[in-house]
């Protein structure tokens, strides 16, 4: 056979010998990808599972108490930020700058996150004696050993307790005493969970006193131009159009933040 009839039989019988070679080479190489594809997909969607109870049929009542212990403290985990911060000074400051943001009628100017971020920064910066403090007399000797767990949470109660009777009213902390059936205690020797409901009444009434000194010049601005524009026959126009510039103006001018934060620091002094 020639080589004229040699390629007429290639062309009419498809591909020669090593092209078939290389076409089964190629599908073994996607097979063998397909297939570690697939078993990398099914690794990655193998479920992730965690376990924080005691599995097996042989539970000791020990076992049980270590697990009931570490609910305990997650679920106390997700509250302690709201204790600590009912402990702390945060309260009032949060509460009087909400009151300012109203009393301007400014409804999201400054914003939740600046307001509560500006009540945290002024909070660290008036309980930093208090915290040095306990740092000092408690964490400090307690990580060196001197102490044992139990002195040094009384150690580092003492001065949270100071700071708690000396912003909170005698009333409170009065009414919480009888509502516990207390023998008759010395202050400094009250227990926290007498102390802290006392403190955070106060903290409140203070607060509320505060916002309403702040909303009276804002209500005689209000009042003002209401009569203005109704003795001028001008019944439609809302007063907020007029009064709000006239209260940003106010509260620039007297430089409004600093007399707050002022008052604010200065009121936990006393």
């Amino acid at each position: 056979m020639n080589a004229g009839n040699q390629r007429a039989v290639a062309r009419r019988g498809g591909v020669t010998g090593p092209g078939w070679l290389w076409l089964a080479l190629v599908v073994v190489v996607l097979a063998g990808w397909g297939s570690s594809a697939a078993a990398a997909e099914t690794n990655a969607l193998a479920p992730f599972k965690l376990s924080l109870g005691v599995e097996g049929g042989g539970q000791s009542p020990q076992d049980v108490d270590a697990s009931i212990k570490i609910l305990a403290v997650i679920t106390l985990l997700t509250v302690a930020p709201s204790i600590l911060l009912l402990m702390t000074c945060f309260t009032r400051i949060v509460i009087v700058l909400s009151f300012v943001r109203t009393a301007l009628s400014l409804q999201g100017a400054p914003s939740n996150q600046i307001i509560i971020g500006l009540a945290l920064f002024l909070t660290v910066f008036i309980m930093a004696p208090t915290w040095q403090e306990i740092q000092r007399e408690a964490l400090e000797p307690y990580q060196a050993g001197t102490l044992t767990g139990a002195e040094a949470w009384e150690r580092a109660a003492t001065p949270l307790r100071t700071f708690l009777l000396k912003q909170a009213r005698a009333k409170d902390v009065e009414l919480f005493v009888s509502l516990a059936k207390l023998e008759p205690t010395a202050a400094e020797q009250l227990p926290l969970r007498v102390v802290i409901p006392g403190f955070i009444l106060s903290e409140l009434r203070t607060a509320f006193q505060m916002g309403f000194l702040l909303f009276v010049p804002f209500i005689l601005i209000d009042l003002v131009v209401a009569t203005v524009l109704m003795s001028m026959g001008m019944m439609m126009m809302p007063p907020m159009t007029i009064s709000l510039p006239l209260k940003l103006l106010l509260f620039v001018l007297v430089d409004g933040w600093s007399l707050v934060v002022r008052s604010l620091i200065q009121s936990f002094a006393g």
